[in-house]
C-alpha cells in the first residue's frame, strides 16, 4: 500500500509542489529516504477499527500537508477528489484479485474489503 501512496504522493508534488511554499522545518521533495518525511504532501492510510462507521473497519486515508500557508477550500476540494481518483485507479493494481475499495465514510475516505493478509498459523 505504501508503494501506491508514494507514486501518489510524487503525482500530487508533481503537480501542487510549486503552488505553496514548503514549511521551513520540512526537507525539500527527495532530502530524505522516505516520501512522508519530506515534500509538501504526506499521503498515507491508518487503521481503524470502524466503530460508529457505517462502513465498518478499513483504512482511512490520511491527506496531509507541509505548508504555513492558507489552503483554499477548493483547492483542498481538489487534492483530495485528485487523491481518491488515483487511489480507485491503483488500488486493482496493487492488490490484483482482492476485493478492496475505497468509499467516502462521512468526510473520510476509506479503503473497505476483504484485505486477507494471509495467516500466522504455524504447524
Amino acid at each position: 500500500m505504501k508503494s501506491m501512496f508514494d507514486k501518489i504522493d510524487d503525482w500530487l508534488e508533481d503537480k501542487y509542489g510549486g503552488i505553496f511554499q514548503l514549511h521551513p522545518k520540512r526537507p525539500r521533495r527527495g532530502k530524505t529516504s522516505n516520501k512522508e518525511a519530506d515534500g509538501l504532501f504526506n499521503i498515507g492510510a491508518d487503521f481503524s477499527l470502524g466503530y460508529g462507521s457505517e462502513l465498518g473497519r478499513g483504512y482511512v486515508v490520511q491527506i496531509e500537508m507541509a505548508t504555513l500557508e492558507h489552503i483554499p477550500r477548493e483547492t483542498r476540494r481538489q487534492i483530495e477528489n485528485d487523491v481518491e481518483r488515483l487511489v480507485r485507479e491503483r488500488l486493482p493494481q496493487v492488490f490484483p484479485g482482492q476485493s478492496l475499495t475505497l468509499e467516502r465514510d462521512g468526510n473520510l475516505l476509506k479503503i473497505i474489503g476483504d484485505f486477507n493478509l494471509g495467516s500466522v498459523i504455524v504447524k
